[in-house]
């Protein structure tokens, strides 16, 4: 049977924890793994680090002196930085979890925790396609008037571009992938915000109202059609 490294691969990894005990361990397990090992104490070099290196996967203690490392992660999704990341947090309530999520974490690990379960996760986040670059993705979703260009990160409708942060642009990929089907609200926290569990907020609601008004400014016609007590559908035309 392959070891872990050799069914994930090799990695390229930012690692910001300012416990050095914490940082040394970690770092010496995911060596042991066969992964190249950034480590970093203060989250201002952490978050020059990702802006000036690539990074296959981001690993970020939450609660770190000076700059905490979810506003890492959000300065980094600013300037562009798609990396998967994972937040390490003592903080465990659902409202904390879904705060890392929503600030642009692919996956946030409870402290204390086990080596092999960070490792696994590493593993899953290697194995997920890149947005934009999956084998059987188009490279452009067009409905409607809405055009979605995968490479270039960028949303048109009729000509206009339109500026939408990551987690709406994600929402708009999903909805684009499946126009004039019902998509309900399990399957965008499940494939949006990869929750495994309901947050008991009004994320997707908040997020989806952002969404349709930077789609419509200017009068355009509504695509986005709430399915009362079922969930949201796009349709490829509002006639």
């Amino acid at each position: 049977m392959e070891d872990r490294n050799e069914q994930a691969g090799a990695m390229r990894i930012l690692l910001l924890e300012d416990d050095q005990d914490m940082r040394d361990y970690l770092a010496r397990g995911l060596k042991e793994l066969g992964h190249h090992v950034v480590v970093e104490g203060e989250g201002k070099a952490a978050l020059a680090r990702t802006l000036a290196e690539a990074f296959d996967i981001l690993v970020l203690d939450r609660m770190v002196p000076g700059l905490d490392g979810l506003t890492v992660l959000k300065l980094a999704r600013n300037a562009g930085c798609q990396s998967p990341a994972i937040i390490l947090s003592a903080m465990s309530g659902i409202e904390d979890r879904v705060a890392g999520l929503e600030g642009g974490a692919d996956d946030y690990l409870i402290k204390p925790f086990a080596f092999a379960e960070l490792a696994a996760r590493l593993g899953a986040l290697a194995r997920r396609p890149p947005p934009g670059d999956r084998a059987e993705a188009q490279l452009m979703l067009c409905v409607g008037g809405i055009e979605l260009d995968l490479i270039r990160r960028t949303v048109k409708r009729s000509g206009r571009i339109i500026d939408l942060q990551p987690r709406e642009f994600s929402l708009l990929e999903y909805l684009l992938r499946n126009p004039d089907r019902l998509v309900t609200r399990t399957m965008l926290l499940d494939r949006v915000w990869n929750f495994g569990f309901d947050p008991k907020t009004n994320i997707v609601e908040t997020h989806m109202s952002r969404l349709r008004t930077k789609l419509n400014e200017g009068g355009a016609e509504n695509l986005i059609r709430t399915i009362r007590g079922s969930g949201y559908m796009i349709v490829s035309s509002a006639s």
